[in-house]
């Protein structure tokens, strides 16, 4: 994913919510910041060949943990993470804004384990209360807007679908998912408006995979463009 492809989707993106650019642009020369001098991770150090689980944190995680065992390599979105670790699975990789279970990015990057750390304009002071605590070589530094090495942009909007195009990016043959509900009655309009974006953004990656994601069966036929 190029930054040149990516940027339409996310103009389309910024103006559907009213987000500003230049606070996304903030947050990452901070996330840049907070790792110079050190050596976090770089995407070419990933090898996620084979079938790769991407976890949601939808409810249904629970009883759909089965796809992430029998996968070659599990990318977990937030909270997810911890839900396969509790169950047994191992984690290639957590991918998290800090929202939710920052002790958990913690703990993985204390083990060697990489954490795709995301800055947007939301969580500043998240990325200044917790980045300092990681192990940075376990940190792979990641925005929505033009990257600044060595923070870089591999496509995505949400923890969930950001998995998945980071998968994509370190060469999954197959992608399937785990854990996802794009109707989840129990969430705000917020996430709820951000769910249908993933759902936009998937059916897009399958588009460029030429691929078809179980997800978006009986579903693909009424998803527009995400621009």
């Amino acid at each position: 994913m190029l930054y040149e492809e990516w940027n339409p989707v996310y103009e389309a993106i910024i103006e559907d919510f009213g987000y500003d650019r230049a606070g996304d642009e903030s947050a990452r020369d901070r996330l840049v910041t907070l790792v110079s001098g050190k050596r976090p991770l770089e995407l070419d150090s990933f090898d996620l060949t084979g079938t790769v689980a991407i976890c949601g944190a939808a409810p249904t995680l629970a009883r759909e943990l089965e796809i992430a065992r029998r996968a070659d390599h599990v990318v977990a979105a937030s909270n997810a993470a911890a839900v396969c670790l509790d169950n047994g699975i191992t984690v290639d990789c957590m991918v998290t804004d800090l929202d939710k279970t920052p002790e958990t990015a913690r703990a993985l990057t204390q083990r060697g384990v990489a954490v795709a750390v995301h800055a947007h304009g939301d969580n500043v002071e998240l990325l200044k209360q917790h980045v300092p605590t990681f192990e940075i070589d376990a940190v792979l530094p990641t925005t929505q807007v033009r990257p600044v090495p060595p923070v870089v942009n591999t496509g995505g909007f949400t923890d969930g679908d950001r998995a998945a195009f980071l998968a994509d990016r370190c060469g999954a043959d197959r992608l399937v998912f785990a854990g996802w509900a794009f109707d989840d009655p129990t969430v705000g309009p917020e996430k709820a408006k951000k769910l249908r974006w993933a759902e936009r953004l998937l059916r897009w990656l399958e588009e460029r995979r030429k691929e078809r994601f179980s997800i978006l069966d009986g579903r693909r036929e009424n998803i527009g463009r995400p621009w």
